[in-house]
């Protein structure tokens, strides 16, 4: 059984998609969700899956052990970020080397980086009259967005959609994709 935890910073549609597509799995469990909000929506979605959870501050995540003593208290075999905005530091990374896997909003490496999240990335494709966008589920590593990439998903872009649209077609695509690329990626986890 593989067990893993879910970093999220909003309202965590994805980490309960994730947790919804592991329920009664034999080969998976979501031993907690963590986030660097308090009054981030993902905790509720938390305690109605019992699912145990921790919030935590910038000074326990990049200045301490906290997270990392936590995590390590749980067995946790891999990290999945759903929808986690901050920088994963360098301790984190070395202590789960190769598994931590992140899922980005478009189609790296373009709108990757600093600042590409959300609505930002949405707007940006947009602007630019992309054509296509979709989802990267890539690992992670010191740089953002720069890790190995999984899987892409692609949807189209008509001239009249909208940041708005857009959106909904990503997320669409997130719940569809995320957790088959999770089981299949973690068959491989060691």
């Amino acid at each position: 059984m593989k067990k893993i935890a879910i970093f999220a910073s909003g309202s965590g549609s994805n980490a309960e998609n994730i947790a919804n597509y592991f329920r009664g799995s034999d080969q998976v469990s979501i031993s907690a969700v963590l986030t660097n909000k308090p009054d981030a929506y993902v905790l509720e979605r938390a305690k109605k899956l019992g699912v145990p959870s921790l919030v935590f501050n910038r000074k326990d995540f990049v200045y301490s052990s906290t997270v990392i003593d936590f995590l390590k208290s749980l067995n946790v075999d891999a990290i999945i970020l759903a929808g986690f905005l901050w920088k994963v530091p360098i301790e984190l990374i070395n202590a789960f080397p190769d598994k931590i896997l992140n899922i980005h909003p478009a189609l790296l490496p373009s709108y990757g980086g600093k600042g590409m999240y959300g609505m930002n990335v949405h707007n940006a494709v947009i602007e630019n009259k992309e054509k296509e966008s979709g989802i990267t589920i890539h690992l992670v590593n010191e740089e953002y967005d720069k890790g190995a990439i999984l899987l892409q998903a692609r949807t189209a872009i008509t001239e009249s959609d909208s940041s708005e649209d857009l959106a909904k077609k990503i997320h669409a695509l997130e719940y569809a994709y995320f957790p088959v690329a999770i089981e299949a990626w973690l068959s491989g986890v060691k």
